[in-house]
C-alpha cells in the first residue's frame, strides 16, 4: 500500500511504500487484548508481602482459660481478628510473568499498527531533525500535523536531541522501533513514525522473519 510522506513542517514531501502485511492486515482484538494484559503483568513486581500470625510480634502464651469465663475461646494475640494480629491469607511476594508465542506478539503489534493507521492515526515523517534541543521547535512540529490529543514518536535509533526536545512536552513520549508495543499504541492517539523507524518495523515484523528480537518490545510496560 502507499501512504503519504510528511517533512517535520507537516508538509507532504511524497509517497511511501507500506508493507500490508504489518499497516493493512484486519486487527485481531483478542490477541491484542492478551499481548496487553501479559504486557501489564510482566510490568508487576510482585514484591507486595503481609506477615502471618507467625511472624507478627506477640506472645504465644493462651491469653485467658480454655472456659468457666463466659467469653469466647482465644489462643493467642496473634490471631487474625485482633488488633495487630497477623494477616489470614495476605499476598505475598510473587512473580506474575506471562509467557506469549512470539508470533502472537508480533501479530499483536501488526494488529494495533494497522488499527491506528485504518483510523487515520499515523503519520509518515521523512525524519526528525534539530540544531539544538528546544522544545519549542519540537512543539511546532507537532502543531504543524494539526493533530489532537497524546503523540507517540516513532524513531529508528537514539537521537539525544529529538529526545530531550520532547521531554518537557505534555502527552508525548519519544519510542524506538524496536520498542513498539501493543499498550503505547493503543494509549497514544496519533503515532509520528519517522522512515528509517519503519524499516525497522519491517526487520522483524514483516513476514519472513527477521533478525531482530522483539522480545524487549513485549517486556515495555
Amino acid at each position: 500500500m502507499e501512504a503519504k510522506l510528511f517533512n517535520q513542517s507537516g508538509a507532504e514531501v511524497g509517497t511511501i511504500q507500506l508493507d500490508d502485511y504489518i499497516f493493512g492486515i484486519e486487527p485481531n482484538v483478542p490477541v491484542m487484548h492478551q499481548a496487553m494484559v501479559r504486557q501489564q503483568a510482566n510490568a508487576r513486581m510482585g514484591t507486595h508481602n503481609t506477615r502471618g500470625r507467625g511472624e507478627v510480634a506477640g506472645s504465644t502464651r493462651k491469653l485467658y482459660r480454655q472456659k468457666g469465663t463466659g467469653r469466647a475461646r482465644q489462643g493467642s494475640i496473634r490471631a487474625p481478628h485482633r488488633k495487630g494480629g497477623g494477616i489470614a491469607h495476605g499476598p505475598h511476594p510473587r512473580s506474575y510473568r506471562q509467557a506469549m508465542p512470539r508470533k502472537m506478539r508480533r501479530l499483536a503489534v501488526r494488529s494495533a499498527l494497522s488499527a491506528k493507521y485504518a483510523a487515520d492515526e499515523i503519520r509518515f515523517v521523512e525524519a526528525f531533525s534539530f540544531e539544538k534541543p528546544r522544545t519549542k521547535d519540537f512543539v511546532q512540529s507537532l502543531q504543524a500535523f494539526q493533530m489532537s490529543g497524546k503523540t507517540l514518536v516513532v524513531l529508528d535509533r537514539k537521537d539525544d536531541i529529538v529526545q530531550k526536545s520532547a521531554g518537557n512536552v505534555a502527552g508525548v513520549k519519544t519510542l524506538l522501533a524496536h520498542y513498539v508495543n501493543v499498550i503505547d499504541l493503543l494509549t497514544y492517539d496519533n503515532v509520528l513514525i519517522s522512515r528509517a523507524a519503519i524499516n525497522v518495523l519491517s526487520s522483524y515484523l514483516s513476514q519472513a522473519e527477521g533478525d531482530v528480537s522483539d522480545d524487549a518490545a513485549s517486556e515495555e510496560a
